[in-house]
């Protein structure tokens, strides 16, 4: 405790101008690879290290401190070269200008995001044309934004409708929100091996249980042939929604922190007929 207060004691304002550097620095980078599976890693990483370095020290691992002292600056080369894509792309960003300050309220955000969502499902769904979406949520989807049509365009429920108009070049494959903002359309995404999904289920459905077998996204269906509204997460699926009880679900999820789970997510869906 007589260390602390000395450390403190021998700080000046040029002292605290440097750690509030450093500090600025480390939230640029975090914030600029949001929206990656890099941030998932980099959290795995600082828990395993922070892990290690607390056993050594206490335990007086004398091996086990002379590997980690000496395996410490190949990882410092390791990182940039395992993280290579999500670097490049957050210096992208920052040369867009897009900044380091999200403005938006969440509550709009969630309130238009369901609003327009729910809105264009029904639509699609009187009309009997397919859809898939994905909502980002904690995992980032950008390795399945860059397989489709990058679009970074502001949601609305017309977007939505032009993308899956039949007979149009977007309309097959998924479109991925972020937020406020469609991603991308026509974007590929895994297929799902899972016996549970019934067989009588498309590519859209086992593409929508695949992406969210592999993340926290949530997916939504509109059948093409029956027009049945669908949402997934965690490889589940509730089927035969109307838009009120979409938007119900939905605003649950947004509310709801990533390791809860819904009721309505007990089981299984039933297949189409």
């Amino acid at each position: 405790m007589s260390d602390i207060i000395w450390i403190f004691s021998q700080m000046d304002l040029r002292s605290m101008v440097d750690i509030l550097l450093v500090a600025l620095i480390f939230y640029g980078i975090l914030f600029m690879m949001r929206g990656t599976r890099a941030i998932q890693l980099i959290r795995g990483i600082v828990f395993l290290i922070v892990a290690v370095v607390l056993a050594s020290n206490l335990l007086a691992l004398t091996a086990f401190s002379w590997l980690l002292r000496n395996t410490l600056p190949a990882l410092l080369v390791a990182v940039p070269v395992i993280f290579q894509p999500e670097l490049r792309r957050a210096l992208e960003r920052l040369g867009r200008g897009g900044g380091l300050i999200n403005r938006a309220s969440p509550e709009r955000t969630m309130m238009k995001v369901t609003r327009c969502v729910s809105q264009a499902v029904r639509t699609l769904a009187e009309r009997r044309h397919g859809a898939l979406m994905v909502l980002e949520r904690e995992t980032g989807l950008q390795e399945y934004v860059e397989t489709g049509v990058e679009m970074n365009a502001q949601l609305s429920m017309e977007l939505l409708l032009t993308i899956f108009q039949p007979n149009t070049v977007l309309h097959d494959g998924a479109v991925i929100i972020r937020e406020n903002r469609v991603l991308a359309a026509a974007c590929i995404l895994p297929l799902s091996e899972s016996m549970r999904v019934e067989r009588e289920l498309g590519l859209r459905h086992r593409a929508a249980v695949g992406i969210t077998e592999q993340s926290d996204a949530l997916a939504i269906v509109v059948s093409e042939e029956t027009g049945i509204i669908s949402l997934v997460r965690h490889g589940r699926m509730i089927r035969h929604l109307d838009d009120a009880r979409l938007r119900k679900v939905l605003q649950a999820f947004y509310r709801l922190q990533p390791t809860e789970k819904p009721r309505w997510f007990s089981r299984q869906g039933r297949g189409e007929r």
